[in-house]
């Protein structure tokens, strides 16, 4: 009873931190609440300038890129193995025909025992990309997350945390 409640804590506790990230979704939301009908110099003025645009008859599309970084995950190891409890019972009789029982406990541990690694260090790209496309006169039509990566924290999206979109 007791491990069903701590971890249906666990559990709880777990989906409260979850539910306070944001996501992708989230920052294509605040992005386009934000930003649609904006001049597109705005946005580069804010958040700098793309790394390409395409021109097309109705307008242009960019892409824009930012928050790049690279984020160290150290490899993880396999835990110790647990000790071992080993009874030995010996059995004698003593010079009075007496049956003595001796019990020896001795807690062990493997001496050869080294931790595996599990997954090796790792280095991991953090970014946010946009596809922001707008009319002729360059207002914002439409922009969204194109290639977004895990935040650097507990968000799920770079792109949340780059242009700074709260849960």
């Amino acid at each position: 009873m007791r491990i069903q409640s701590a971890l249906t804590a666990v559990l709880i506790l777990g989906g409260s931190l979850l539910a306070g990230c944001t996501t992708t979704e989230d920052a294509n939301r605040a992005l386009q609440s934000r930003w649609i009908g904006q001049p597109v110099e705005r946005f580069f003025a804010a958040y700098g300038p793309p790394i390409s645009e395409y021109p097309l008859s109705t307008g242009k599309i960019y892409t824009w890129r930012g928050g790049d970084k690279t984020r160290y995950i150290p490899p993880t190891y396999s835990s110790p193995e647990p000790a071992r409890t080993i009874v030995r019972t010996q059995t004698r009789t003593d010079g009075a025909g007496k049956t003595v029982v001796t019990q020896t406990r001795v807690v062990t541990r493997d001496p050869f025992w080294e931790p595996e690694m599990i997954s090796p260090p790792q280095y991991q790209q953090l970014f946010c990309e946009l596809q922001i496309n707008t009319d002729t006169a360059g207002v914002i039509a439409t922009i969204r997350a194109s290639n977004d990566t895990d935040g650097d924290g507990f968000s799920l999206s770079r792109c949340a945390e780059v242009l700074g979109v709260e849960k």
